[in-house]
């Protein structure tokens, strides 16, 4: 008893450290990010870093249009990702038999294992031809094609977590409506659905989080033209992301340098951007959590 006692001791401080040092790094990090950033903070005039050029070799710093480029792609994503992937979480969970649901179930979670770089290559010989083409539009490099390639790129991470969350719900929930009458679509919509919410609402928290995140595929497919976005019109012209900036720039830039600064000014935006959107996404299903307490109770 006494070996045991120690074990279990020994074990929760490992799981506790473990689960804070994830926080740490999480903070160690933004500090980090904010350090590099002061310099340019404090030396760029405001008027500079909140324009809309971004021509660092003639010391125009304007990070306007990488943020702009990357939230029109990421929007678009997930105007394309959240549907088709619910869709297809829904289909795998509740309608799929199951000999075909144990062929799509680890397909998917493969799909979601492609490496980015190799979606952008397909997308550069493929999509962006087919773009262009299709919209007879100048060039196939635009972020329309960037928010196809994320969307596809977010599908399989919010169809796995989803499909999951739609799994967990027990079987009488369902066997109850049934009961009473509803059709299964009644059930699937009315009793299915919103008993895996806060599962659902993560999976598409942690699809966006990716398609914040996406580097190489936005790199290559998007024109990576900084250009400020201005109505649905830029959504098939070329753009620029934030996470394809620091990658492209950051190789060749001078260390110390009000440039390398920037960059890491741009990169403290992305990270409180997408702390942002888990902060959201977790405030609302801890607050849904307590509604289903309440009502429980």
């Amino acid at each position: 008893m006494r070996e045991t006692g120690w074990a279990e001791f020994v074990i929760t401080r490992l799981i506790k450290v473990a689960g804070m040092s994830a926080i740490l790094f999480v903070i160690l990090i933004f500090i980090f990010l904010v350090r590099e950033s002061i310099p340019a903070i404090t030396d760029i005039e405001l008027n500079n870093l909140l324009s809309t050029r971004w021509y660092p070799i003639e010391d125009y710093f304007g990070i306007l249009p990488l943020i702009g480029g990357s939230l029109i792609v990421t929007i678009g994503a997930g105007l394309v990702a959240v549907p088709l992937g619910l869709a297809c979480a829904i289909f795998i969970a509740e309608i799929a038999p199951r000999w075909l649901r144990e062929i799509l179930k680890p397909l998917v979670e493969v799909l979601g294992g492609l490496p980015s770089v190799l979606l952008g290559f397909l997308g550069i010989l493929v999509l962006a031809p087919l773009v262009r083409t299709s919209l007879n539009l100048p060039t196939g490099l635009t972020a329309f094609t960037g928010a196809l390639l994320l969307g596809a790129i977010s599908i399989p991470t919010i169809v796995s977590v989803a499909e999951d969350a739609l799994d967990a719900v027990p079987r009488t929930y369902r066997d109850a409506a049934l009961a009473l009458g509803a059709t299964e679509w009644q059930t699937i919509w009315r009793v299915t659905v919103p008993a895996a919410r806060s599962g659902i609402l993560t999976a598409i928290m942690l699809g966006i989080g990716r398609s914040i995140g996406e580097t190489m595929t936005v790199m290559m497919v998007t024109g990576n033209a900084p250009v400020m976005p201005k109505g649905l019109t830029a959504l098939f012209s070329p753009i620029r992301t934030m996470t394809a900036t620091i990658a492209a720039e950051m190789g060749e830039v001078a260390n110390g340098s009000l440039h390398y600064h920037t960059l890491f000014l741009i990169g403290a935006v992305l990270f409180t951007i997408s702390l942002a959107v888990n902060l959201a996404a977790s405030s609302v299903v801890f607050k849904q959590k307590k509604r289903a307490e309440r009502i429980l109770s």
